[in-house]
């Protein structure tokens, strides 16, 4: 429909009347299509013929994206590890500026600029992280005539500190969270300090970003424990050791607005992101919009985001993040002047392209849309699935080979932005993001039941990830009714995370499944393209008698085969099993009792020893015959490795310094 208007009115009234109706086309499909990043890509629109892109994986995947839809060429950087990431093979030019260290590569300004000057790249978008909220890189930029994709220093500048940023923001009638305005000298001052403000507080770097820095504080002691560990983090993270300490708002929401500004003093709100759930004060799983905001407190939020936008002078898209208390009272937070890496949801809701908007507003084009024109269609749900563990600190990294991968894009609404593929590397250098996993719904029970089903059908072999916590988070009873904090994993989970913990009806299904996978394997070993391979075989078998060992429980299991269903006893109850059984799959469908289940077997071996995926969480079963059964209690187990004598990291790592040599003795003896 949006072609056909550009069309016509391109026939009638010439340049003038485009622009009028691209505007129109715009606006139109805004509100009437999510599945649209934004109305039209209008060819006639000249922005950049060249863009390079200072980042790596899922982000410079999608920037390289939208360049191609626009019609701009692009230049992706890389180490000498991510010679072949996919950004790299999707990318017109790809040059390597150093080795993969990000202090010799992503970081490294001279490396870039010399790549700019050889690429005569016009443009340079620096995705999130890395390089792009560093004043200094867009500083250079501008000395050579290259268009940063981003504010300008002054807005980097303002914002980047916490400091600056809180008073511009109390200027312009932001809510601010009480505290010290300044820098906090040593630990006797911030004990004066956290006194007057009243326990408890937070003390975090004023420079800082990512959770680094920061340390809650309860008492005396805590803070002067907390000014020595955050200033020492704060200056090995950001070259900057200030600090400043605020009240701490206990059992807060997460709640941030996107905004987009021009360099002609047009700003929107694009609504609000509910990023709430975390660990260690990184996001997991957001969502847009939030269960929690009423009308009146979302338009209040953005007023006051935009209101800073413009104290600023801001000019691209930008995030102003508050904290929300039970009371709906919200606090400025800090400002990213950058793209959000969970910025898609936005985009699903509204049916903008971000990226699209920051490059139009660089190039110095106005706003297409009035805020009239932003709409909230539908809802959409975002997961971080992280190359992680989750089983520890909910979450600590995990490296290795992608073995196998298939994202779940054959389910409805289904969006996947990653830079990796079958084959990729996690490796301990670089971010273990895998990819975001987004979900789109016209309400939010339909976006968390595509989650649900997307994540169940998501294949990620050869290393650990996170899809067991991130799915048992979506269907946690709180979670669903919107009750959440920034403290909801550890009041979840007070002892950790430790997997699906299945009902007695659910463990039924589960033994029921490796049963008839168990039998579908043995009648399949039987057969050779078709025929049987002894011919003199028996008559097949239509009854098992099996036993399964799951976690600390042997159950008796009995099989018999109906067709292509399975009737398994467990328990004394019967269950029906059906299911195509192809046993080459990654992804098996199945139907218990008229439940469908989309499972994974992970691994087996000779043993009966069977790895399979079931409501998101992996579990090790072994099934045996009843007569293997009976004779493997004499069978000699295994002895457990003697770890006294071994000092084992809980994650992947370098090692940086040796401080001992051969013959040094404990105490220094």
């Amino acid at each position: 429909m949006a072609a056909v208007l550009l069309l016509r009115c391109g026939a009638r009234g010439g340049r003038r009347a485009l622009r009028e109706c691209e505007t129109l086309c715009s606006r139109q499909c805004l509100k009437t299509s999510h599945k649209l990043y934004s109305a039209v890509y209008d060819p006639n629109e000249k922005t950049f013929e060249k863009l390079l892109i200072a980042n790596r994986g899922e982000i410079a995947c999608r920037v390289i994206k939208t360049c191609k839809k626009m019609g701009i060429k692009t230049v992706a950087i890389h180490s000498d590890v991510d010679a072949n990431a996919v950004h790299v093979k999707m990318a017109d030019e790809a040059v390597c500026v150093g080795p993969a260290p990000t202090s010799k590569s992503y970081l490294n300004m001279d490396a870039i600029m010399e790549v700019i000057k050889k690429t005569r790249a016009q443009a340079v978008h620096p995705g999130y992280g890395f390089l792009s909220e560093n004043k200094e890189f867009a500083r250079r930029l501008a000395a050579e005539g290259v268009t940063f994709i981003g504010p300008d220093t002054h807005a980097i500048q303002a914002m980047g500190d916490k400091i600056e940023s809180k008073l511009l923001a109390k200027n312009a009638k932001v809510n601010t969270i009480p505290g010290f305005d300044g820098v906090v000298k040593d630990a006797d001052e911030a004990v004066r300090i956290a006194r007057e403000i009243g326990y408890p507080v937070m003390i975090k770097a004023s420079a800082g970003g990512g959770g680094k820095g920061m340390r809650i504080a309860w008492d005396d002691e805590e803070t002067r424990e907390g000014f020595r560990f955050s200033s020492q983090e704060a200056a090995s993270s950001f070259g900057d050791d200030r600090l400043l300490i605020e009240k701490f708002i206990d059992n807060p929401r997460h709640i941030e607005i996107q905004v987009l500004a021009d360099k002609h003093g047009n700003a929107l709100w694009l609504n609000e992101r509910e990023c709430s759930i975390q660990r260690r004060n990184q996001k997991v799983v957001e969502e847009a919009p939030s269960t929690f905001l009423d009308p009146e407190t979302r338009r209040a939020m953005g007023e006051q985001a935009v209101a800073l936008a413009k104290a600023v002078k801001y000019s691209s898209a930008g995030t102003v993040e508050f904290l929300v208390d039970s009371s709906k009272n919200f606090y400025f937070l800090e400002m990213n002047t950058r793209l959000q890496v969970e910025h898609p949801v936005t985009e699903c809701i509204t049916g903008l392209d971000l990226v699209q908007e920051m490059i139009r507003v660089a190039k110095g084009y106005p706003l297409r849309h009035k805020q009239a024109d932003i709409p909230i269609n539908g809802w959409a749900v975002e997961c971080r699935v992280y190359a992680e563990d989750p089983y520890k600190s909910f979450g600590l990294p995990s490296i290795g080979k992608l073995s196998q991968y298939q994202e779940p894009l054959h389910v409805p609404s289904v969006r996947v932005d990653s830079g990796i593929e079958q084959g990729s590397d996690i490796s301990i250098y670089y971010d273990p993001m895998i990819s975001k996993l987004i979900t789109y719904g016209s309400n939010r029970a339909e976006a968390l039941r595509r989650m649900e089903e997307a994540l169940d059908n998501y294949v990620i072999r050869g290393v650990t990830h996170n899809i067991s916590l991130l799915r048992e988070v979506i269907i946690h009873p709180r979670f669903v009714q919107g009750d959440i904090s920034t403290k909801f994993l550890p009041e979840v989970y007070p002892d950790g995370f430790k997997g699906h913990q299945l009902t007695d009806r659910e463990r039924r299904e589960l033994l029921a499944t490796a049963a008839s996978l168990y039998v579908a394997e043995q009648l399949r070993s039987q057969r050779f393209l078709g025929t049987p391979r002894i011919p003199i075989a028996k008559s097949k078998r239509s009854s098992w008698e099996l036993s399964v060992h799951l976690g600390d429980g042997i159950y008796p299991v009995a099989v018999s085969k109906d067709g292509s269903s399975f009737s398994v006893e467990v328990d004394g109850m019967k269950l029906n099993v059906t299911g195509e059984w192809n046993l080459a799959s990654p992804l098996l469908s199945i139907t218990i009792d008229g439940t469908q289940r989309t499972i994974q077997r992970l691994s087996r071996d000779a043993s009966g020893k069977t790895s399979i995926q079931f409501l998101g969480t992996v579990y090790k079963l072994q099934v045996l015959t009843k007569t293997a059964a009976e004779l493997s209690k004499y069978m000699p187990e295994k002895a457990a490795e003697d770890t006294s004598s071994i000092l084992r990291s809980p994650m992947p790592g370098a090692v940086v310094a040796v401080s001992v040599k051969p013959g040094d003795m404990p105490g220094g003896r």
